[in-house]
């Protein structure tokens, strides 16, 4: 059941890249769209991320539509709980201060310092991702472009063998 989940996710993820990689942007571009989806997807936006992932395609046309939309699929409900556990952990440490625990008197101090654990460490944390998807999604867009080249410069043959390659 957890494999059969697993690979579900790892597929749709899979169509939406492929997806952007044969988008009429450059690499650049893809990879761009990507890592500003990942940053606003890792935020704790409550939701309103999506919204302005419209927003932002309604007005740079440079952006690419399934790649902005792809990082949703990859920072989905199961792993974002994780981004927000790095991100506190990462927030107490940069800040100095122990980490808030569940036991502790909750007052207006404590809350704070949660606050300004969460919100510091989630900014490392979406740069952190986002640059790093910036680098994976460039070199996977250059690679995906590299290979249809090649493959549209084919014989006859080779181009119906391709039809039942797995993509």
């Amino acid at each position: 059941m957890v494999g059969e989940r697993l690979a579900q996710y790892r597929d749709r993820v899979r169509r939406k890249l492929l997806a952007a990689f044969r988008e009429e942007h450059t690499p650049e571009q893809v990879a761009l769209s990507f890592a500003i989806g990942i940053f606003i997807t890792s935020l704790p936006t409550g939701g309103l991320g999506i919204g302005l992932f419209f927003v932002l395609v309604a007005i740079w046309s440079w952006i690419s539509k399934p790649a902005i939309f792809a990082s949703v699929a990859v920072l989905n409900p199961i792993v974002k709980p994780l981004v927000y556990l790095a991100s506190f952990q990462t927030g107490a440490f940069l800040l100095g201060s122990d980490s808030v625990r569940s036991r502790d008197a909750i007052n207006t101090e404590t809350a704070w310092v949660a606050i300004q654990q969460l919100l510091l460490g989630n900014v490392v944390i979406a740069v952190i991702l986002s640059s790093l998807g910036y680098v994976l999604v460039l070199y996977l867009t250059r690679v995906h472009r590299e290979r249809f080249s090649r493959q549209s410069g084919s014989s006859l043959a080779s181009e119906i063998l391709g039809f039942f390659r797995r993509e």
